[in-house]
């Protein structure tokens, strides 16, 4: 009696010991790592000649599938974050992104993927960049004027605003039940925010020209207005990195979760940790894009050690294409964050669009499969929904696609997208459709090219006044072949208009 006894106590405490792990018969998790201004090009696993290591990322696709043709909604931030969320367009609701101290991007009748997914019984978080806007309360208009940029600026001092009420219509009203984050790393206010207030209210006023701290590569591009005493960007990443760490270690084993770990970086500033320096052969930007991709791996990390990595989808891709110092870092280092591709952030052009895009599902996703189907970020939330059995609104996702059959490596018509609508501001518009990629106007260029690296990589502007590229045959967009095809350039026009004119996409 006293050996079973014993036993038993033994079994006991190995049990108690050995990590919980969740079975598979419960709904799997979901964790979305969302990069910011990362280029297709930045990751080793799918540019050989990249001078950046990402051995994380490089195991995240070894272990899932990657997408070598996926796309952002838009070529700058605000909207692209609103697209992956709603599984809607940008263009259905604004071009622009959210301005210091600005209103909420969505409307009131949007649905959201963390809506839907708390409704299916999921925990729901979002760590990092918001930049989607909130409902501020000011006391007055802004007293705040500095000269930066070419003109003066007026901006919100810490006096200016109301910092005594709850800060309505960010991520708690969006279906997230937790919120950690300093909004957007380059805006105002500089201080951490937990769920609807904050953790310290700023009490000085961020000096534009005088930071405080040294950068090695590109500006620091903060905008004026109130801050923390003593704010110190160099912490974000980190403190970002522990918190979500953090987050994952409370999850309890029977009950599924969603987070949404929205990263500042690799985004101007750029301001790799000093254990990160020199890490790259691309420069502070490499090393930044290194520690970036070492965030990824504390997260898998963490998801291991707490037993939840086998029922655990992990999606990583980012915002938008690398910002402009990615000419002068190609021209220096030979290290092209844009891979082949034309153009960068807020263009049209495919560099400004074109992603990053990996996801793993361990059992259930092939790992080390290659997909070269064109997706969408808006399809995240109708494939997630499927995946989950979450019941989608009428009026939810009405541009997203479900790509569960593709991930499954089940039989499904090929292309799942119908169309793909490219844009950032108003005037460009672009449609992917199958083989060709339409451009309504004689250029997608925002970010303008230097001369020097036009001629490196042997880019010349084209004087029809549309663009037209297969891009099975010219992915670089080289090659206009607009004048021999009237037939497609009628067809692209017309369903680029129809998805134009109808609050929706028409899926087959």
């Amino acid at each position: 009696m006293k050996i079973i006894i014993a036993r038993y106590f033994l079994l006991t405490l190995a049990m108690l010991a050995a990590p919980l792990v969740q079975v598979y018969a419960q709904q799997p998790n979901i964790v979305i790592i969302y990069a910011d201004d990362m280029g297709y090009g930045d990751l080793q696993c799918q540019n050989d000649a990249s001078k950046i290591p990402t051995p994380n990322l490089n195991r995240l696709a070894s272990e899932g599938m990657r997408f070598t043709d996926a796309h952002s909604s838009s070529g700058i931030c605000s909207p692209s974050r609103y697209a992956l969320l709603t599984g809607t367009y940008h263009w259905r609701r604004q071009h622009g992104i959210v301005t210091s101290f600005g209103e909420p991007f969505f409307d009131e009748s949007d649905v959201t993927l963390p809506e839907v997914l708390r409704n299916n019984g999921y925990k729901t978080a979002s760590i990092g960049k918001w930049h989607l806007g909130w409902n501020w309360n000011f006391k007055n208009e802004p007293t705040g004027e500095v000269f930066q940029w070419n003109r003066m600026r007026k901006f919100y001092k810490p006096e200016d605003v109301d910092w005594s009420q709850p800060i309505t219509g960010g991520p708690l009203d969006r279906g997230f039940d937790y919120y950690f984050g300093d909004g957007t790393i380059n805006f105002p206010p500089y201080a951490w925010m937990e769920n609807d207030g904050f953790v310290e209210l700023p009490n000085a006023v961020m000096d534009v020209h005088n930071v405080g701290f040294d950068i090695n590569e590109g500006e620091w591009e903060f905008r004026p207005g109130p801050k923390v005493e003593g704010w110190n960007p160099y912490k974000v990443l980190p403190t970002l990195t522990e918190k979500t760490v953090e987050y994952i270690k409370q999850q309890e084993t029977d009950k599924p979760f969603f987070l949404y770990f929205a990263l500042p970086s690799p985004h101007a500033p750029i301001i790799p940790n000093e254990e990160f320096i020199g890490k790259s052969e691309a420069g502070p930007y490499g090393d930044f894009v290194y520690q970036t991709d070492w965030v990824a791996g504390q997260v898998m990390k963490a998801l291991k050690e707490k037993g939840l990595e086998e029922n655990t989808i992990v999606i990583f891709t980012a915002d938008n294409g690398p910002e402009k110092y990615a000419f002068e870092r190609a021209e220096k280092y030979g290290h092209f964050s844009m891979g082949d591709f034309r153009g960068l952030k807020r263009d049209v052009w495919e560099g400004g669009h074109h992603v990053p895009f990996i996801i793993k599902w361990p059992s259930k996703i092939k790992a080390g499969t290659v997909s070269e189907e064109v997706i969408s970020q808006v399809d995240i939330m109708a494939t997630v929904a499927a995946i989950t059995n979450t019941e989608l609104p009428n009026n939810a996702a009405p541009d997203s696609y479900n790509l569960l059959p593709l991930l499954k490596g089940k039989k499904y018509n090929s292309p799942l997208r119908e169309a793909t609508v490219h844009n950032t501001f108003d005037n460009v518009w672009g449609l992917r459709k199958g083989q060709w990629l339409y451009l309504n106007k004689p250029s997608g260029e925002h970010t303008k090219m230097p001369d020097s690296f036009k001629k490196m990589r042997g880019f010349e502007d084209f004087e029809t006044p549309a663009l037209l590229f297969n891009m099975r045959k010219d992915a670089a967009q080289k090659n206009n072949v607009y004048g021999k095809h009237p037939d497609v350039i009628k067809e692209m026009e017309t369903t680029l208009e129809k998805y134009r004119q109808q609050g929706y996409s028409v899926k087959p």
